[in-house]
């Protein structure tokens, strides 16, 4: 896994090449489109096939039907806002990552039932922060997390600095992408 995870929201397929573009040009060679818009799947299935060379997942993934969707359109790793047991069923069954969003001790010891160690903590300001992972660390050692929401770069460094951080979820990578490209123009 990278270490850092953009969260890409696409709202017209056209700017999908625009916004990964953007990624390749700061060294990011991840995408996280999120399943918010109604161009997900198509933006998901251009960027696998045009930028083969870029780990393209679907986030905000909240049923088996959009896992499905994005499964079919080539996403490698699937992410969720919370923990869906549909979503894990899907997953297992394709042989697929999945980051189940986590932030309660009954959520971790869920995941950890299904077999899951990397988790999403979302929306990671809400819920504590980094004291609340490692807090959480303390009782669940073999966890690693992606905190996502609330972490920018005034903090990205203390995330990044802690050993249970597997990497750092975010869409302020997108628009800092965006402004250097165009910047560079």
């Amino acid at each position: 896994m990278e270490k850092f995870v953009p969260v890409v929201v696409i709202e017209k397929l056209e700017d999908t090449d625009k916004i990964l573009t953007a990624l390749k040009k700061s060294n990011i060679n991840c995408a996280e489109i999120t399943f918010r818009t109604a161009c997900a799947k198509d933006a998901i299935a251009y960027a696998v096939k045009n930028y083969p060379d870029m780990e393209i997942g679907a986030g905000t993934v909240i049923n088996a039907q959009q896992c499905k969707d994005a499964l079919d359109a080539g996403a490698t790793f699937i992410v969720s806002p919370g923990l869906s047991l549909e979503v894990a069923k899907v997953c297992k069954e394709r042989d697929v990552i999945y980051y189940p969003g986590c932030v309660t001790p009954t959520e971790i010891m869920m995941a950890l039932e299904l077999g899951y160690t990397t988790l999403k903590f979302f929306p990671a300001n809400i819920y504590g922060g980094l004291k609340a992972l490692k807090a959480l660390s303390a009782p669940f050692p073999q966890v690693k997390f992606i905190p996502t929401g609330g972490v920018d770069r005034s903090n990205i460094d203390e995330f990044l600095a802690f050993d249970k951080v597997a990497a750092i979820g975010g869409s302020f990578f997108v628009k800092e992408a965006l402004e250097k490209m165009e910047a560079e123009k």
